[in-house]
């Protein structure tokens, strides 16, 4: 932690998907001091650079948080793995890459929730000034913005079959799923440069690092923000053991994500009072929508054997295209090692869809188990099926009032049925596309659920028995209404209660949306920064008050 200086204008907990967004804009201006805090290390593993070392990232303990979810009572009692980036951009920095935005009409719902100026209308103009797209300008998209969106350098012939088993369901191939019309199979954008991850620690955080008005402290965890009487004036931290304070001329600004930032506020007295005083916190407002209205995207895969020797095996004969992989790469910054893996993907609708498609689709060529934590050997591929937009809520309560204790993560998972009737139907649209004819030359016998899995009954068993996150937890510090007991922040991200705090992140998200959330959090980073520096500037902010 190597800073004399205690006291800084904005306070930034949290270096990732929002943080590092938040850090590189504020710092834009010369007259103001950032101070960015991250409890991980900086982002120096290689593999998180080369796209396709996120199969071994989950392996690497100092760069996720360990989390695991309580006993999830509609999936046999099973605790989750609930991986969270721990290093400087997050989990933008262990995550697919994939680029996608949601559905249009995801954000006008969230301003019909309380979200007042979000709709889509309102955001567009803030996706496309984070955005350098390769295709150039256009309506939906932007360029010269700091996180780089590209086009795959390689993709697996296995995920080309993919793409063309959309016409043997009936379903369109698309070339971007960030448009009006969703519905079809396609390959992904990601967010690489020049064949390399572009996280927002490399988008946004790394060509700022140079201002001296910018300071990046990693490795220091914050245990609790500082009031005086009800005004946020600097965060408590600890370093190597050493409690330290910092101190905020303006604002601290809260984006630990959607499990640390309510774990955050409840350590510093904001939340639900009964609860708060369970732990002998002594509750400054009582709030009691902080870590409430949880919300994720549980999948399940529909995996295959494959009988050709394709795709990303763990397998001796596998060996040596990863050579030429290497050398690929190296020269070149192309073929395997620049795949996220998750090329295809797409979207449908279930019989219960009601705007716009429900249910998303990850290709892999290759098995997965356990997030990649441990080798499944051989050839094979597979399609992950989540629910978009699950009813289901759960929460993030405290466990103890000690920062360093996890908090207790509940999703309550499939606690709704629609839940699971569109899981139910969103593993059998999967089974058809691997059962196309474009899959006949590869397509072994089916891993999972398995030929004694052909009720719905039965697909639901295996759904309850071996489906996980696929990480998009969002809801818990969520903006709303004045009017709405369960919001936290207000329409600018203010917490609701105190002045001189802000939660930035994806727990600020009313309500899920139609597909993967980094981008999205990057959206609200961006214009959060907006907001900031008009309150600080004496101008009308982007919203009204």
């Amino acid at each position: 932690m190597q800073t004399a200086q205690e006291k800084f204008d904005y306070l930034i907990v949290g270096g990732g998907s929002a943080g590092a967004v938040l850090a590189a804009r504020l710092s834009e201006n010369p007259t103001v001091s950032v101070c960015l805090i991250e409890a991980g290390a900086p982002d120096n593993n290689p593999l998180i650079h080369i796209p396709f070392g996120l199969s071994l990232l989950g392996r690497f303990r100092s760069l996720g948080w360990g989390y695991y979810t309580a006993p999830q009572a509609q999936l046999y009692d099973r605790e989750l793995f609930w991986p969270r980036g721990k290093t400087l951009g997050g989990s933008s920095s262990v995550n697919a890459m994939c680029y996608i935005r949601g559905q249009n009409q995801d954000y006008d719902r969230w301003a019909n929730e309380g979200a007042r100026g979000w709709d889509f209308e309102q955001v567009l103009p803030y996706f496309k000034r984070s955005e350098n797209y390769y295709r150039g300008a256009d309506e939906y998209h932007g360029v010269g913005g700091p996180l780089n969106v590209d086009k795959l350098r390689h993709t697996c012939p296995l995920t080309d079959a993919f793409v063309e088993a959309a016409q043997s369901v009936n379903l369109p191939i698309l070339d971007d799923f960030n448009r009006e019309e969703r519905e079809g199979l396609g390959y992904y954008d990601v967010t690489q440069i020049n064949g390399q991850r572009c996280s927002t620690a490399k988008g946004y955080l790394k060509p700022a690092t140079g201002r001296n008005n910018l300071t990046v402290l990693t490795q220091v965890m914050a245990e609790r923000v500082l009031f005086r009487e009800r005004r946020a004036v600097g965060v408590q931290v600890r370093f190597k053991g050493k409690v330290r304070r910092l101190y905020a001329r303006h604002e601290v600004i809260l984006s630990g994500g959607a499990i640390n930032s309510p774990q955050l506020l409840m350590l510093s007295g904001i939340g639900p009072k009964e609860a708060l005083q369970e732990h002998g916190i002594l509750a400054l407002v009582d709030l009691p929508g902080v870590g409430q209205n949880l919300q994720d995207h549980l999948d399940a895969i529909v995996q295959f054997n494959s009988q050709a020797h394709e795709g990303y095996a763990v397998a001796l004969s596998a060996l040596p295209q990863y050579i030429k992989a290497s050398f690929d790469y190296l020269f070149g910054r192309k073929g395997i090692f620049s795949s996220n893996i998750a090329e295809g993907g797409g979207f449908v609708r279930s019989s219960l869809a009601e705007n716009g498609p429900d249910i998303q689709f990850h290709f892999l060529p290759a098995k997965l188990r356990e997030h990649g934590r441990r080798s499944v050997f051989g050839y094979g591929f597979g399609l992950h099926v989540c629910c978009l937009y699950p009813k289901s809520r759960g929460s993030i309560t405290l466990q103890s009032n000690h920062p360093a204790d996890h908090p207790l993560i509940d999703p309550n998972y499939l606690a709704e049925e629609d839940d699971c009737k569109v899981m139910i139907e969103g593993v059998r649209l999967a089974r058809q596309i691997l059962n196309s004819p474009s899959f006949a030359p590869f397509r072994g016998k089916e891993r999972l659920p398995g030929a004694q899995a052909e009720t719905d009954e039965q697909i639901l068993d295996f759904i309850r028995a071996r489906s996980e996150t696929i990480y998009h937890p969002i809801g818990t510090c969520k903006m709303g209404a004045d009017n709405d007991p369960m919001a936290v922040v207000d329409n600018q991200l203010r917490v609701r209660g105190v002045s001189g705090l802000r939660v930035v992140d994806a727990s600020v998200m009313p309500s899920l949306l139609g597909g993967n959330t980094n981008a999205p959090t990057a959206m609200i980073a961006e214009r959060a920064a907006d907001f900031i520096k008009a309150s600080h500037a004496g101008v009308r902010a982007p919203i009204d008050d």
